[in-house]
């Protein structure tokens, strides 16, 4: 891989990983590591471009069927994908099915950019991580062989100690807090390249002394009534939270992706002020 490389454009395809929950700004819009990636990219090159189209909830079939075909017709340098892990955590999971739109995608996003950029996802440490272990090494067994059959990129962030660090998720337990984000944006930023910023992103936190009793019951009390029953309620309804949403750089009326780029790429600040370009 170049070191310092020069890119113009990044396209990221995912589920909320990457559409960048819990990563919350002040006016109630997401972040998240790619749009962080963005930034930095953007302000090392005049003109940069993105395009954001992941949607929270959305399995690996939803994104080959939504997100693969428009990010492949944009021909950006990068293209990252980060999916499956939903699959792996529903009761009923073909994980071959899994592999195989995994594989499908990977092979129509290969030709379509100049780096395809694939993750091992992280996991938070706990019972919920143990009890789908299984499935999610097989996934990231997958991942590993496509990149090394296909030339992509591989961000293991699974294996980073700091991410796994229960501090680093937010207090749904699904998604990373913005420190979490911001190690993984370092992690994609030396994988395609660039100097490190955080040579030390995946040091393990400094260790704090645990929470009491009473508190860990209360937040489980809070955890299990604002998150974990209306997730179960999506599943038994087969609904999700994607339901009715698209990407953030996506068209519904016309059905297409468009790009965004900053005013100023010298001083890019946040994506959500980026003006759009094209349709």
């Amino acid at each position: 891989m170049q070191t310092n490389p020069t890119h113009t454009s990044l396209v990221a395809i995912g589920d909320s990983f990457t559409e960048g929950m819990s990563d919350r700004l002040p006016d109630g819009t997401y972040r998240g590591w790619a749009d962080l990636l963005a930034g930095r990219m953007a302000a090392r090159t005049s003109g940069f471009r993105y395009a954001n189209l992941a949607v929270r909830g959305k399995l690996i079939a939803q994104i080959v069927e939504e997100q693969v075909g428009p990010a492949a017709a944009m021909q950006p340098d990068v293209i990252t994908l980060v999916g499956g892990l939903n699959d792996t955590l529903r009761p009923k999971c073909d994980m071959g099915r899994v592999r195989a739109l995994l594989e499908e995608a990977v092979e129509r996003l290969t030709p379509a950019c100049k780096h395809l950029v694939l993750m091992r996802s992280p996991g938070r440490e706990g019972p919920v991580q143990q009890r789908f272990r299984p499935r999610m090494e097989e996934l990231f067994a997958c991942v590993d062989d496509l990149a090394d059959r296909h030339g992509a990129l591989v961000v293991d962030l699974y294996g980073a100690p700091s991410l796994a660090d229960q501090r680093a998720w937010d207090v749904d337990r699904l998604h990373l807090t913005a420190d979490g984000h911001r190690r993984v944006a370092e992690a994609v930023w030396q994988t395609l390249g660039y100097e490190p910023e955080d040579p030390e992103w995946r040091t393990p936190m400094p260790p704090t002394p645990p929470p009491n009793w009473t508190a860990r019951r209360v937040e489980d009390a809070r955890f299990t009534r604002q998150y974990l029953l209306p997730w179960i309620g999506r599943r038994l309804t087969g609904r999700s939270s994607g339901d009715g949403r698209t990407g953030a750089h996506f068209n519904a009326e016309l059905g297409k992706a468009f790009w965004v780029t900053p005013v100023d790429h010298t001083h890019p600040g946040p994506v959500t002020d980026w003006r759009q370009v094209g349709p």
